[in-house]
């Protein structure tokens, strides 16, 4: 054969697998592996998988007999509500390379009184918690339990602990994070610190709370359980990976879903953890064809157990005055409770409400100032933006038009009671209470000038220690600021 041949014999020869297979036969194949993706991926598949990460962590805390305490959102889809003894807001974005900080949003102080205090699963063998996360495919632990929360636990031990001659170092997993990534935090603790500094948090309050330094200890479903025993130096933050990482995760016929309850706002059809959990049975035994309409039905139906009670209603410490309360814990209170009502949503429970001034014309009428705003995320908090200026001609109102009861009580409310009311609240704060947290008039007192980020960010560790799911996001701090600061 000429060596003309043999190469137009190679040419049409196949080089590829599309060459192999009719051009239809491929797409369909494509079809049907994408098909296959998404029903692995499916809504009944997910909870299956969580309702199998749970089992493994209520064996760890069977195990240590610590409370367990839920990285939201994530987290609370892994624990039974009647062992969940807390809310953390440990962020994963604040330990990516390169990223890593102390957050004065969410200073998560709440985890120490979890951690001080008795009450667990069981009898207690040491004082400390377990702190359930979890993360998606291609990775063993989430960046909130290996980095954020070891900064955290670190600035937390320094400062309350400085003068200690114990070891106060970081501390990261050694096969997650490397040499590298551990020297580079650590050359960023000391900025961390004076940041936490800063806020003039209660340091001697904090120091009641807890006895000993934090260690964090790491947990997946991969690892030996580490033998704790029995505290004396400090004490132990087991931050656990509810999800493990899959065997052969290309395997069509494989169901499980590693972090199946990562970023269910894309997945779960409305759906919450407290409905998962009352209703576990019969939507683990209901078919991907079934699970809208029982889906829809649990949203429809009236809970059982309403979270809303007066008691979420929060005073803001130092203040007497400034609460902050969702909606329907304010709407269920007798207006008359309080001086001023300020309304964070899209509308307002007490626009067609006003019957008080008629039924009794000299009993003080309750002020309401309603801040329109759409419910909740980005368009919310910019809404408010929009509407944050008019707060302290409001709060000066109230002041200038005293009640019977001194200090005037003024309630600040939305949807969830912990964003768009805590933002308003803030600048409340900010503008209308003193260093004492007195209530002071606005017009005589603080001006735009003594104002900036730091007082800022010491207003909202007022907020967070006081209501501890506290959460503004950051576009509404950005209102903050912009009203604040951006005049």
């Amino acid at each position: 054969m000429s060596q003309e041949e043999h190469n137009n014999k190679s040419a049409a020869l196949p080089t590829c697998t599309s060459t192999l297979i009719f051009p239809s036969a491929s797409l369909n194949l494509s079809k049907s592996l994408a098909s296959i993706s998404r029903s692995n991926h499916s809504v009944i598949n997910r909870l299956a998988s969580i309702d199998c990460d749970s089992i493994f962590v209520r064996k760890i805390a069977h195990h240590y007999k610590l409370p367990l305490v839920a990285n939201e959102r994530c987290g609370t889809w892994y624990i039974p509500p009647e062992l969940k003894a807390g809310s953390a807001y440990f962020k994963s974005t604040d330990g990516h390379q390169g990223q890593w900080r102390f957050s004065s949003r969410r200073l998560n102080l709440q985890v120490l009184d979890i951690v001080g205090r008795n009450g667990g699963y069981g009898a207690r063998t040491s004082e400390g918690c377990i702190l359930v996360d979890s993360t998606r495919r291609g990775k063993s632990m989430p960046d909130a339990l290996s980095k954020t929360v070891p900064i955290w636990c670190l600035v937390m031990n320094r400062l309350l602990f400085e003068h200690d001659s114990q070891d106060l170092g970081l501390h990261t997993p050694e096969d997650i994070v490397s040499p590298s990534e551990h020297a580079q935090i650590e050359a960023r603790l000391d900025r961390f610190l004076d940041e936490a500094k800063r806020l003039q948090l209660d340091l001697s309050a904090l120091r009641e709370k807890i006895s000993k330094p934090l260690r964090p200890v790491w947990i997946t479903p991969d690892t030996f359980l580490p033998d704790l025993g029995v505290q004396t130096s400090h004490h132990p933050i087991i931050c656990l990976t509810a999800s493990r990482l899959p065997s052969n995760p290309d395997d069509p016929s494989n169901s499980y879903i590693q972090g199946a309850a990562d970023d269910s706002e894309f997945w779960f059809r409305g759906l919450a953890p407290s409905h998962f959990w009352e209703h576990r049975q019969s939507l683990l035994l209901s078919t991907e064809d079934e699970l809208p309409h029982l889906i829809q039905s649990l949203l429809n139906a009236p809970r059982t157990n309403p979270t809303c009670m007066l008691s979420s209603t929060t005073l803001i410490k130092p203040t007497k005055s400034i609460f902050i309360a969702p909606i329907d814990s304010v709407s269920t209170r007798p207006k008359g409770n309080w001086e001023a009502i300020v309304i964070c949503a899209p509308t307002s429970p007490f626009d067609e409400c006003e019957e008080n001034a008629k039924t009794h014309p000299k009993k003080p009428r309750t002020k309401i100032l309603h801040l329109p705003c759409p419910k909740g995320g980005k368009l919310g908090s910019r809404a408010l933006r929009a509407h944050l200026h008019r707060v302290p001609p409001f709060i000066e109102s109230v002041i200038q038009h005293p009640s019977e009861r001194s200090p005037p009580q003024i309630v600040f409310a939305c949807l969830t009671g912990t964003d768009l009311a805590a933002g308003a609240a803030l600048v409340a704060l900010c503008l209308c209470i003193d260093e004492d947290g007195t209530l002071i008039s606005n017009a005589a007192g603080k001006e735009h000038a003594g104002i900036n980020k730091t007082s800022v960010r010491q207003r909202l560790a007022w907020i967070t220690q006081s209501k501890n799911d506290a959460n503004p996001s950051r576009e509404t701090l950005k209102a903050v600021n912009s009203c604040l600061i951006g005049r």
